[in-house]
């Protein structure tokens, strides 16, 4: 196990106080009544009119410089006045005060008893302004400062603090009238207002006061710890925690509460969660790594059984609740889902899958109980099972500079979109190789060959472009040969092809030397002819086409050699059709195999036709050979081969004896049929059949005597049609002669004739 996950876990359980040297948000409030001596009850929001009025009856605001107290409109230009001139009613201000002060003493990181005590109101009309300086203590007792920003209209005037190498720049306008934003501040801070551009700003000013005495509160700090998790990140992604063995991709931290994927968020994170956020958010950026907030999920199936017996005989309950027993675990899932990036936007990674080996402690989970669990009674054949669900909220990080194999992970459903924006974003560029997009994309694709997965993967006879073919795509659109040499080598002739992705391997070889290129498409013919010879007769046949000459078309002949190799022949030992797709030997597969191997060496082609005429089961003349000797007798290139012409020859010597057979209407009643019953029903049905002058017979029987006369029929194959009468009890099986086998055989007269007007090119003539 890689030391940084318990390392990492062991650093972080030091840091308990979340908090920070600032807090803010906004709350939701009934508006107060806010009464301002020599001026009234001011509205709220604030109206221009009354700003006037309250500038009328403040004074300037002083600033303290060392042990004096003085004004300066080139240091500080706003209006102040005092909190004894100053009256706050409403039957809710209190409550809400109340959650303000609590909220941002836990942003602060303060969990004693804090005091809110009203200083003063601050009006900031149009370009007021305060630069950088630190708050004095104002009252025994204070440790930070308190600002509410009423609801007015003004812009600027927004609020920049500062502690040590660290400063945030705060907005306090809210848009809803309802609401206002507050900020706070350890005293210690080094803070400014920004000039208001426009309106006015209208704040109250509280001093945060401890109760009780002892040591005031200050920001908590935990640069060292930092500092030390920040150079384990910094050796983990160099690779020097543990040279000698393999290290996680990335890492994952659970956090201690439970958080639902509504409230994930990085605001959200409460008490030691926050704390170790903060401490791993800093610390990852100085050690040059990515941080998110995602919900991990495991989830489990398996086998189980039920404990809750007395004796014989089982308690009586809803299967969610029974008590039941862990036999065996079939399937475990774990992943990472909910992505949510330090500054609160979404990162779009989806449901990705993670290694427990990854986990911070490596046991972290180990003593969870699960969210959801269910049992499930045994049914038919199949046991009882049960369903368990665990989620917890946990960091992760990964080295910035293995973002793309770490993003390689999530699968295709990720890496693909991806590389095709990528890709888009460079050929938009216009840029060449050199640059960093499209060496970005040459990375990422080199993680996913190497993850490409290759076990089950689904072959669909006429599926359109595959996953595989869509990365070929790209690849092409990039000209990244090596990348196209990888793949095709690797992945496509390992099995992972099928017919729809042709045209886009094509136009990949297309960007190699012309002998790679051969290679290559041997290659893929010989990975996959056994399971999937019409693919890669297409294949063929469309390379033939456009393929580039050396000598003739030498270059093709190993693949040629290869797909003629693989041909069928026993029908006893050609596997059966998949579910859900033809046998191999169809038309389509003759057709392109006759069209390739015409234009790359017609001995091979000869050979293929001995072999097709020498298994007339497995390559049957009316199913398979008549349709595409029809198809190639109109393609120009392949007329003359001389093993269409044999193959052609002995499809019209077929039709034309077809032909040759008498064809007339029965005479009378007489029908054909050999019966495999007879019992006393089935002996009159073969009556029935050998007389000339009847056409229909009636049979008035149970129903397990007429289902059996009907299977007798079915498999006589005599011309009869079959309909139940319900009329009376039992009901009746009528039995109707009628001339299905003339039909079938005037019909197959009618395509004999064509085809074979087709292949011997008197057709329209």
């Amino acid at each position: 196990m890689a030391a940084i996950t318990s390392d990492l876990a062991r650093l972080l359980s030091t840091v308990q106080r979340p908090g920070d040297f600032h807090a803010t948000g906004t709350i939701e409030i009934f508006t107060p009544r806010l009464e301002v001596e020599g001026v009234g009850p001011i509205a709220l929001p604030l109206l221009p009119v009354q700003a006037e009025q309250l500038i009328a009856v403040a004074e300037r605001a002083p600033y303290g410089r060392g042990e004096a107290t003085v004004v300066d409109p080139e240091v500080r230009r706003t209006w102040q006045i005092g909190a004894e001139r100053i009256r706050i009613q409403g039957r809710s201000w209190a409550q809400t005060l109340e959650a303000i002060v609590a909220r941002a003493a836990a942003g602060l990181g303060v969990s004693d008893p804090v005091n809110a005590e009203l200083y003063k109101l601050l009006v900031y009309d149009e370009g007021s302004f305060f630069v950088s300086h630190r708050d004095t203590e104002k009252a025994p007792g204070m440790f930070a400062t308190l600002v509410i920003a009423l609801p007015s209209f003004c812009t600027g005037g927004d609020l920049v603090v500062r502690h040590k190498d660290r400063e945030v720049r705060l907005d306090l306008r809210c848009p809803e009238p309802s609401d206002v934003a507050f900020a706070a501040f350890y005293a210690d801070c080094v803070h400014e207002v920004l000039p208001v551009t426009a309106g006015c700003r209208l704040t109250l000013i509280y001093n945060l006061k401890r109760q009780g005495r002892g040591r005031p509160p200050e920001p908590p700090n935990y640069e060292a710890e930092q500092a030390r998790v920040a150079a384990l990140l910094r050796d983990w992604a160099a690779g020097r925690d543990r040279p000698d063995e393999d290290r996680p991709e990335k890492l994952i931290y659970p956090l201690e509460h439970a958080y639902t994927q509504a409230e994930l968020s990085f605001a959200a994170l409460k008490g030691a969660d926050a704390a170790a956020s903060a401490v791993l958010v800093a610390a990852a950026q100085q050690a040059d790594c990515d941080v998110h907030l995602a919900l991990v999920s495991i989830e489990e199936t398996g086998a189980a059984e039920h404990t809750d017996y007395y004796g014989s005989r089982r308690r009586r309950s809803d299967e969610d609740d029974a008590d039941f027993e862990i036999i065996e675990v079939f399937e475990r899932r774990a992943t990472l889902s909910g992505w949510r990036r330090p500054d609160g936007s979404r990162s779009e990674l989806g449901d990705f899958p993670f290694d427990e080996a990854e986990l911070c402690p490596p046991d972290a989970l180990d003593d969870l109980e699960p969210d959801e669990q269910y049992f499930h009674e045994a049914t038919g054949n199949e046991g009882a099972s049960f369903e368990r669900t665990y989620r917890r909220a946990a960091l992760v990080l990964w080295p910035r500079d293995r973002r793309l194999a770490v993003l390689s992970q999530a699968g295709l459903s990720v890496t693909l979109p991806y590389l095709e924006e990528l890709t888009d974003r460079w050929t938009g560029s216009g840029d060449g190789p050199a640059s960093p997009l499209w060496r970005e994309a040459h990375e990422l694709s080199g993680h996913m060959l190497r993850s490409w997965p290759t076990q089950g993967w689904p072959r669909r006879r006429h599926e359109p472009q595959s996953d595989a073919g869509h990365m070929l795509t790209l690849l092409s659109r990039l000209k990244d040969t090596a990348r196209i040499d990888a793949f095709l080598a690797d992945i496509a002739a390992a099995g992972v092809y099928g017919k729809g992705d042709n045209e886009a391997v094509l136009r990949a070889v297309d960007l190699l030397p012309s002998v790679r290129a051969a290679a290559l498409i041997a290659g893929i013919v010989a990975g996959n002819a056994a399971v999937a010879l019409d693919a890669c007769a297409d294949l063929l046949a469309r390379a033939a086409v456009g393929a580039r000459t050396t000598g003739g078309r030498t270059d093709l002949v190993p693949a040629a050699r290869t797909l003629v190799a693989a041909l069928p022949g026993d029908p006893a030992r050609v596997p059966p059709p998949e579910f859900g797709r033809p046998s191999s030997t169809d038309p389509g597969l003759i057709v392109d195999l006759l069209s390739a191997l015409g234009r790359i060496d017609t001995a091979l082609a000869d050979a293929a036709a001995d072999h097709i005429l020498a298994w007339p089961r497995t390559y049957g003349l009316d199913a398979v050979l008549v349709p595409a000797l029809v198809r190639l007798t109109g393609q120009d290139a392949s007329r003359d081969v001389p093993a269409v012409r044999r193959l052609r020859a002995a499809c019209l010597e077929h039709l034309r004896a077809r032909i040759a057979e008498p064809l007339e209407p029965p005479g009378d009643w007489t029908r054909a049929g050999v019966l495999t019953c007879q019992c006393p029903h089935c002996s009159d049905l073969g009556r029935f059949l050998a007389d000339p002058d009847r056409k229909v017979w009636t049979l008035k029987a149970a129903e397990a005597n007429r289902r059996h006369v009907e299977l007798t029929v079915r498999q006589s194959g005599s011309d009869l049609d079959l309909t139940t009468d319900r009329g009376g009890r039992p009901y009746s099986l009528v039995c109707t002669k009628n001339r299905a086998s003339y039909d079938r055989r005037v019909q197959q007269r009618r395509k004999d004739l064509d085809a074979t007007a087709r292949l011997d090119g008197t057709a329209g003539a």
